[in-house]
Parts: structure tokens; sequence; C-alpha cells
């Protein structure tokens, strides 16, 4: 890439320096983000930026600095995983006049980006029962907090309930120290994260305190039927067949689920077949059941954790072939 002479200019209008500084990122950071991404180099004064490389490339760095100058305008605090987020939202634009959805809750702007995002909070809001099926860090739990949140803010149900199944990385509850809610809480702790984000911590509690907002491992939805209600099962891959059939049939009158996993990350023992896995098939063909699939473009942290998750799912791939070839063998 030459520098040898500018090809795009753009400018900024910025109240003040602050912005200019949340924009740009600590040393830069944000800016050495998009110029990594696009090959391209990126020099600022003020609010005037110049570009250098392929005029492609450089338009995108625009259209992708501007995205970003909204989001702080808008008060909102840029890092590296927000940035990671524009960037994958404008490689897979069809067209300028793309929608952003946006969640809002009383402490948070969820903004969907990307086309399965969005699709599955239509999905929640137009079908009581919903599937969110895909590898860690693309929003799946998140977005169905921050949508459960938002119908609550709009008095659509009455209270939430978070569940999760206390089954992790091969541990039972019964050999971790502490009484029952101290060997509970760190499974749930994902689900109050995103709770204290959008509604802040004495909100939160005091809406724990009265069972508004209920978060309970599965064991204790035997026997229960939850009516005006948004209820979300997490992590449901660790589900087995009959946890999650109980879980479904828990839903009474004005409620909707939302149950969010990945099948290539379940902890239950190997000859336990997955719930989550086992009501694909179960379920399919049912049109107020809706099943949302999530992909390795669609993660939202680190922009290795989509690397690894490809490289993962090449070597499963790689698997699958070689069983497929020896059980055709032996056929």
């Amino acid at each position: 890439m030459s520098v040898s002479e500018p090809v795009h200019h753009f400018s900024l209008q910025l109240a003040n320096n602050k912005i200019l500084a949340a924009l740009c990122g600590q040393f830069d950071s944000n800016i050495k983000q998009i110029e990594k991404y696009f090959d391209t180099k990126i020099m600022h004064r003020a609010g005037d930026f110049t570009v250098f490389g392929g005029r492609k490339m450089t338009n995108k760095v625009e259209a992708v600095v501007m995205d970003l100058y909204a989001h702080v305008v808008d008060g909102e605090e840029l890092n590296t995983a927000a940035v990671h987020v524009a960037l994958q939202h404008l490689s897979q634009r069809k067209g300028d006049a793309d929608e952003i959805m946006t969640i809002r809750t009383p402490r948070a702007k969820v903004r969907l980006r990307n086309p399965h995002q969005q699709a599955y909070a239509r999905n929640i809001i137009s079908n009581d029962i919903n599937f969110a099926i895909g590898p860690a860090g693309t929003g799946k739990t998140y977005i169905a907090v921050a949508c459960a949140v938002e119908a609550l803010e709009k008095e659509e149900v009455s209270r939430i309930v978070l569940v999760r199944p206390a089954v992790e990385a091969g541990e039972r509850l019964g050999f971790l120290p502490g009484d029952l809610e101290q060997k509970v809480d760190p499974y749930l702790r994902p689900l109050y994260d995103a709770l204290y984000e959008m509604l802040g911590f004495e909100r939160v509690d005091r809406l724990l305190e009265r069972h508004i907002i209920e978060v309970v491992p599965l064991a204790y939805m035997r026997g229960r039927t939850l009516n005006d209600a948004m209820a979300i099962l997490d992590e449901a891959q660790n589900t087995t067949e009959e946890q999650m059939r109980m879980f479904l049939t828990r839903i009474g009158c004005g409620s909707r689920a939302i149950i969010t996993g990945d099948v290539t990350q379940t902890d239950l023992p190997r000859s336990q077949v997955s719930g989550l896995a086992h009501v694909i098939d179960v379920l399919d063909g049912i049109d107020e059941i809706k099943f949302n699939y999530f992909n390795s473009t669609d993660v939202v942290r680190h922009p290795l954790v989509q690397k690894i998750v490809e490289a993962y799912q090449a070597v499963d791939n790689k698997k699958n072939s070689v069983q497929g070839k020896g059980n055709a063998a032996e056929n």
C-alpha cells in the first residue's frame, strides 16, 4: 500500500475534542483497528480525515468512521467490540439504506447490526417461542435479555424468568462449596451481568426482591406454569430431552419463551443427547416456533473469537466427514 499521496478526504463537525478522543480511542486504538481491517492508512487533524488506500476501501473507511461518530455523539462508549461490530455490519450491508435496529432499555441501547441479529429480534416480537442457536459471542443471550427488559418496560409482560441448567464443565453442584444459592449463582452470573447493564444494580435488586425478575436453575421449573412472562432458557445445549420438554410445557397464557444455546459446546455426558439438538428435529415444521441460527461471522466479541470458532468448525467438519465415510464403508 502506497501512502505517497492522499486518496480520500472527509470531515466531521466536532462539537469538542472529547468527541474526537472518544471516536479515535486511546492512542488511536480505534483508528488502528479500522486501518488493519481495511488495509489502509488513516491520518487526521481535528475533524479532518485523510485516508490512503484503494478507492473502494477508503470509501468504506469513511462510512464506518461516520457510523462510529454517530455512536459517540449519541453518548455511547466505543471499545474494541463496538468497532468490530461496526466493521462487520459494514461488510454485510447490501445498500446504503440498511436499517440498524435498536432495542431500548433504561440504561443501554442495544444495536442489532447484522441480518441474523435483526431477524432474531423481529421473531421474538412476532412469535411466542424462539430458539437462538449458534457459537459463543453472537449475542444470543444478550439480545434475549434486552428484548425481555424492553417488553417489561412496555408492560407487555409482567415478569421476566431467566433460567439456566446448572451443569457445566463436568462439575456437579453437590461437590461445590457453599449453600444452594452460592452453588447456583456462578452459573447464572452472565444473566445478572446483562440485567445490571440494562437496568442498573439498584433496580435489578428491587425487581428481584419483588419477584418481577427471577433467575433460577432449570430444575426449579418443574411443576410451574408461567403466565404473562418472558422466559429465557440459556445454555440450553446442557439440557436433556426430558428437561427441554419440561421447560417448553411451562409456558402459560400471555407468555413468551426464548431458548438459546450452542449445540457444539454441550457439557452433558457423551452418552447423553442434548435436548437442544433433539428439539430441532422434534419441533421442525411448526410455523409459530422460530429457529434462529448464527454463525462465526456474527461473533461480536474479540475478533480472534471469530477465527477460533471457524477453526473449531473446520475440525468438526473434518471429523464428521471421516465418520461419514467410515459409516458408508461399513454399509
